[in-house]
């Protein structure tokens, strides 16, 4: 352990995991890491230690971080063959940053405290950027003790950290706060598309918008990606397709109704279907425009 620093493990290095494990590593701390993505030359020659397996990552890790695409990738990297619970001892904490099922996050909670363990839910949103700048917010779920104890660790990965409530309820805030992205994108889709059809300029209109009560960071950012087709990834449909099924499974087994959100499922399930699930999830004005037969950058 370099000085001050502590032992963390970190599991899943991809487009997200790399850059937060990045900014652990540049605070001080010694990385124990695995993944099946490529490992980024620069946590190596950070000092970064390559791990054979979770187990080891768990047995030489004070606090374990996991940062995996869906639930049952953190249900194998935890209880998996070889995986985390094999080689934690008590007095460890799990930390999955993750976006995955409320439910079986407090499942897998319960099955870490019989180890002897803490676990904390803490999903993130503001993608790649986000993770690269260290602004990332931090939604967290979990004992106050555990929190106080990683909080110092999620000061150098983000900027607004919240201890929402229990185990579940970091990754309940993370599926709500997809809904209303998911949403809002919709809105600027419709919007900037009637603008676009009715002859309007769509980049003057969005200027003119910035300025208004209708004013958005989705308005800005990802309106602007939709005049300017700039579609390249950076949170991708697939991954706001899973978000949102696990809103809409969540609301089936809760009773609840969220008519838009299934709508909004719906135009993301088109993009799919036309090849375009890897494009940044702005892309979802192209469902609206195949209907239409209109692009928003394209004004008559």
């Amino acid at each position: 352990m370099t000085k001050g620093g502590l032992n963390i493990g970190f599991i899943g290095l991809g487009i997200m995991g790399s850059p937060m494990a990045q900014n652990l590593q540049k605070a001080g701390h010694q990385l124990f890491i695995y993944s099946r993505s490529k490992v980024a030359d620069e946590l190596v020659q950070g000092g970064a230690t390559v791990c054979v397996s979770s187990a080891e990552v768990a047995k030489r890790g004070d606090i374990i971080i996991t940062m995996l695409p869906d639930t049952p990738q953190v249900d194998e990297v935890l209880f998996g063959d070889k995986g985390v619970a094999a080689g934690l001892s008590a007095g460890k904490v799990v930390v999955d940053m993750s976006s995955i099922a409320p439910l079986a996050t407090k499942a897998f909670a319960k099955k870490i405290n019989a180890l002897g363990c803490d676990y904390l839910d803490a999903p993130v949103s503001g993608g790649e950027v986000g993770a690269k700048a260290a602004s990332l917010t931090i939604m967290v779920g979990g004992p106050q003790a555990a929190f106080d104890r990683v909080n110092p660790l999620f000061e150098v990965m983000g900027k607004n950290i919240t201890l929402v409530g229990g185990n579940g309820d970091g990754q309940t805030t993370k599926v709500a706060n997809q809904i209303i992205v998911a949403l809002n994108i919709e809105a600027v889709s419709e919007a900037l598309l009637f603008a676009s059809k009715a002859g309007a300029d769509p980049a003057k209109v969005r200027q003119a918008l910035m300025g208004g009560f209708a004013a958005s960071r989705i308005l800005e950012v990802h309106g602007e990606r939709m005049v300017k087709r700039t579609f390249n990834p950076g949170f991708r449909i697939e991954l706001h397709q899973k978000d949102l099924n696990l809103a809409l499974q969540g609301a089936k087994a809760m009773g609840v109704s969220l008519p838009n959100t299934a709508a909004t499922q719906e135009l993301f399930n088109t993009c799919a279907a036309h090849g375009m699930g890897g494009l940044d999830h702005s892309a979802l004005c192209r469902s609206l425009e195949i209907m239409s037969n209109h692009e928003i950058a394209t004004a008559e």
